[in-house]
């Protein structure tokens, strides 16, 4: 019988250790009515939570085939992961396309400024409380803007937004409830975010947190990704590791 026990425990590990090491690209088609016609098909590959993870070859192949954008949404690492492997996931995810960063609570346990140092190394622009401008060949518009973390006391969607044009707007935070902070004249479309891990482990289903997923707050939808890497316990049940394409598509 404790044989068997210890069996049944060892395949869930091996379970739990399987789905957190899983390179899972979730495909979503998002339609918006104010959606410039430009940018219409636009893909954006969107990854999370990285932490102790290697971004895998093959899903850098995979996103490469299809991703205009990429956008790394926080926790690009943790205390204890080496810069060297920092750089290497960058240089990898800035070989899909154009790449853009929000810092998340546990990047602050690196060295900022060395951090820093590799984003411009290796061409990677960090949306700090800023915004840029992204032109279709139609001359349209779409605002790519980054809010600071939350956790950290440095989120400032107002700042992150001043200035902007009043087109299409896609918001990236680490922490989803930022989206919360935002209101009609914010004229946000579209919230990327990660932070929760999706619960990471749910036992029986449940978790203080929600499992990732897109939601509707008023005009904004909210895309929360359950993340592609795991803190604390290399293990995940239940809320397994993805990283996302995106294809925004016009109504």
């Amino acid at each position: 019988m404790l044989f068997v026990l210890a069996l049944a425990v060892a395949a869930l590990i091996f379970h739990m250790y399987k789905e957190a090491n899983a390179d899972r690209i979730v495909s979503h088609q998002l339609s918006f009515s104010d959606l410039p016609a430009g940018f219409d098909a636009l893909t954006i590959f969107f990854i999370s939570d990285i932490h102790r993870r290697s971004v895998s070859p093959d899903i850098i192949a995979r996103a490469k085939e299809k991703a205009d954008v990429v956008i790394i949404g926080g926790d690009l690492a943790e205390k204890g992961v080496k810069l060297e492997q920092v750089r290497e996931n960058l240089v990898r995810l800035a070989s899909i396309a154009p790449a853009y960063f929000v810092w998340g609570n546990n990047d602050y346990e690196l060295d900022r400024q060395k951090v820093k140092e590799i984003m411009e190394e290796t061409g990677v622009e960090i949306l700090e409380n800023s915004w840029k401008s992204l032109s279709a060949d139609q001359g349209d518009e779409l605002i790519l803007a980054g809010v600071d973390d939350l956790a950290m006391g440095n989120a400032r969607p107002d700042e992150a937004l001043e200035g902007a044009e009043p087109s299409f707007r896609v918001l990236v935070s680490h922490n989803p409830e930022v989206a919360y902070m935002l209101d009609e004249e914010h004229k946000v479309s579209l919230v990327l975010s990660g932070h929760t891990h999706g619960g990471q482990i749910r036992i029986l289903g449940y978790s203080p947190y929600k499992k990732g997923g897109i939601r509707k707050l008023g005009n904004t939808t909210l895309l929360v990704s359950n993340g592609y890497g795991t803190t604390a316990l290399p293990l995940r049940l239940g809320a397994e590791a993805q990283s996302h394409l995106i294809v925004l598509r016009k109504e």
